[in-house]
């Protein structure tokens, strides 16, 4: 999506802002305890701010792969399921605190409160590894995004527990 580092240092705090940034207004992005992981999480029928996030793609995407970043984020809302559900956009640990359970913790306290409100949860694997996790945590494979020469992302639906 953006090349150089230049391009990605300026634009991408702007794509995450507004691709995973309403779950502040909805209380809904948590931390591990020691701040060394993140999860944000959508609520039932709450998108991305897609006109913002389009505008900043559109400026900030090299033109000759505009095309391809679009194809794929359509592939991403597509594979969104029609009913309503929790959408995970975007979950991290810091490299030096990955395997530590810190991920896991942030994913058992939310899916708990999923299950608890009868809402499933969406979600797309941008890392391989990550799918015998969220396996474990009762997400099923439901297809594949990748577009041109973009990685692939593995959408991943789990129902209520």
């Amino acid at each position: 999506m953006f090349p150089g580092s230049k391009q990605y240092f300026h634009f991408f705090p702007f794509v995450l802002m507004y691709f995973a940034g309403r779950e502040f207004d909805h209380f809904s992005a948590h931390r591990s305890s020691n701040f060394s992981a993140v999860a944000l999480w959508l609520p039932p029928n709450v998108i991305p701010d897609e006109e913002a996030l389009g505008s900043v793609l559109g400026e900030g995407v090299a033109p000759e792969l505009r095309e391809e970043v679009f194809a794929a984020l359509d592939q991403v809302g597509a594979g969104h399921s029609q009913k309503g559900h929790c959408y995970l956009p975007k979950i991290g640990t810091e490299p030096l605190s990955q395997g530590k359970g810190y991920g896991s913790a942030l994913l058992t306290r939310n899916l708990r409160v999923c299950d608890c409100a009868h809402v499933a949860v969406y979600l797309e694997a941008a890392n391989t590894v990550n799918i015998l996790l969220y396996h474990r945590f009762g997400f099923e494979v439901i297809g594949e995004i990748q577009v041109g020469g973009s990685p692939t992302s593995t959408p991943m639906f789990r129902v209520v527990q």
